[in-house]
């Protein structure tokens, strides 16, 4: 082994197998990459565009394969080549490490794709309808029974809002944290007199593919007070290995934040003009 690290080393041949480990490796990068590109910039349909991307792992793999390889050589005769092994090692760590954190949650979650605090009788796709019709889109009706069964064990926590507020108030704070978190508003109306209820249609994508899942919340005054109610649904595919739970999860936290806020802030009293001194008339 000293003998690696002498002069006489440096004269050794890099291992073929190191480079293919390396070249492999930084292929699987611009495979993925390029399959995150054309789903965010709608090229393709996204299932095409997910088999560049299970490609590009695959490749990744390989590119291990023939690290480890290279590794078995390079002990046996010396030849140089450790460091495009390392490079490869990290780069393929770098690529596999999510999609292995997402096979985990494949196992344990359940296969569902459509979540709502309200499964009896969740709000409505109507303008967001038109978007999920086409091949290969999930319909815009709830998913049913079965659905609302393995929410009900695995997400037992995500319920209907209540909010000490006004409906009108709490149409206006869900729709500041909607356009804060730069979900696209298909549509939007707000509470008005019969009924009042209000409704809010978005859309929002996953951090990293970009997958659209399309978001409906009804807003029903309850006397003064009012309750919210959402629905998280993935257009594409039959499970969301948890990303709609988690999307109303996170959203139900900051509607209870902002609306207690909202309910501690004092009420402004409106100034009372003073009156004009009364006039003397003068006989």
């Amino acid at each position: 082994m000293a003998r690696r690290f002498s002069a006489p080393y440096q004269s050794e041949p890099v291992s073929s197998l190191a480079s293919w480990a390396r070249n492999l490796a930084v292929f699987a990068v611009v495979a993925v990459v390029v399959s995150i590109i054309i789903v965010r910039f709608d090229f393709l349909e996204p299932k095409p565009a997910l088999a560049t991307f299970f490609g590009g792992l695959a490749i990744s793999g390989v590119s291990i394969l023939f690290g480890l390889a290279g590794f078995a050589a390079i002990w046996q005769n010396g030849s140089r080549g450790m460091a495009r092994i390392l490079l490869a090692f990290l780069i393929d760590g770098a690529i596999l490490a999510y999609p292995a954190y997402l096979a985990l949650q494949y196992r344990k979650l359940p296969p569902i794709y459509d979540i709502t605090t309200d499964p009896i009788d969740p709000p409505r796709f109507d303008a967001l309808a038109r978007l999920r019709t086409g091949e290969g889109n999930n319909p815009a009706v709830y998913a049913g029974l079965y659905s609302a069964e393995q929410q009900r064990h695995f997400y037992p926590d995500i319920e209907p809002v209540e909010l000490e507020i006004s409906v009108d108030r709490a149409y206006a704070i869900a729709l500041q944290l909607v356009n804060k978190r730069k979900w696209i508003v298909i549509d939007e109306r707000a509470p008005q007199p019969p009924r009042r209820i209000g409704r809010i249609e978005a859309v929002a994508r996953t951090p990293i593919m970009g997958f659209r899942e399309d978001i409906s919340m009804r807003f029903v005054a309850d006397g003064d007070d009012s309750r919210v109610d959402i629905r998280s649904a993935s257009r594409n595919f039959d499970r969301d290995l948890g990303s709609n739970a988690a999307r109303v999860k996170k959203f139900i936290d900051d509607l209870n934040t902002a609306a207690d806020a909202d309910a501690l802030k004092p009420v402004k009293k409106t100034p009372v003009a003073p009156k004009a001194p009364a006039k003397t008339v003068k006989k």
